[in-house]
């Protein structure tokens, strides 16, 4: 089945021409020329990745970033204009999975999304030790199905951005061995996309956020200062 991909932009050239370059390719795209609209479509079925646009009328990228990641997890890339590197870091640290500076390359587009849904794909693949036969890896209270994109704690359900699930099960392969930030960069983000370290600490902040709100005692994912992060399997 097609990839579905929604395509957020208030400018009305850029929606026909990417559009009309991702149904060449097979995808099945979703257009919208605000953030409000595609807000409420998405909801309803939110597709496999979204393109958005940072500046828009009625609700920017960012605020629909935001609305997303409060009750969804696909990917997301943004569109940026050459100024707003703060912006780019923000929406990394937001939940973002990728971005592009227009004006962009259509090529580039294309090699970006499939590369993200690629992500997803290795995400299912990966052999990690503890595993049982359907491929769900168990750590004391944590459950995660890669197959299915499923995260459970004590069969309470975490929802995860592709980047987020990626990092912790990095960190879940072998508990209680330390993680450099650089090591969770090189499995969260592809090597043409440019993250400090500030940026994990941001998916880890988020990831002990969301679990820490299904428990509050949570403190499996640990900081070892000036080193990295580790899972301590209770």
């Amino acid at each position: 089945m097609s990839p579905v991909i929604t395509l957020v932009d208030d400018d009305q050239n850029i929606l026909a021409t990417v559009r009309m370059a991702l149904e060449n390719e097979g995808f099945i795209v979703r257009s919208y020329t605000d953030g409000a609209s595609a807000l409420e479509d998405i909801n309803k079925d939110p597709g496999d990745l979204a393109v958005l646009d940072i500046k828009m009328p009625r609700m920017d990228g960012m605020e629909l970033l935001r609305r997303l990641r409060e009750k969804h997890s696909l990917p997301v890339i943004f569109l940026t204009s050459k100024d707003e590197e703060i912006d780019e870091m923000l929406g990394l640290k937001m939940g973002a999975d990728d971005y592009i500076k227009k004006p962009f390359s259509q090529r580039l587009l294309i090699e970006r999304i499939r590369a993200i849904l690629r992500r997803m794909e290795a995400v299912k693949k990966t052999k990690t030790h503890g595993e049982d036969e359907s491929g769900v890896i168990v750590r004391g209270g944590l459950t995660i199905d890669p197959v299915r994109h499923i995260c459970n704690w004590d069969n309470k359900d975490v929802k995860l951005t592709v980047t987020e699930f990626l990092i912790l099960q990095a960190l879940i392969q072998h508990p209680g061995h330390v993680k450099s930030r650089d090591q969770l960069m090189d499995v969260a983000y592809s090597d043409d996309v440019y993250v400090d370290d500030r940026t994990i600490d941001s998916h880890i902040k988020r990831l002990r956020k969301k679990f820490r709100k299904v428990d509050e005692k949570f403190d499996e994912i640990e900081t070892l200062y000036g080193v990295g992060y580790r899972y301590s399997e209770s």
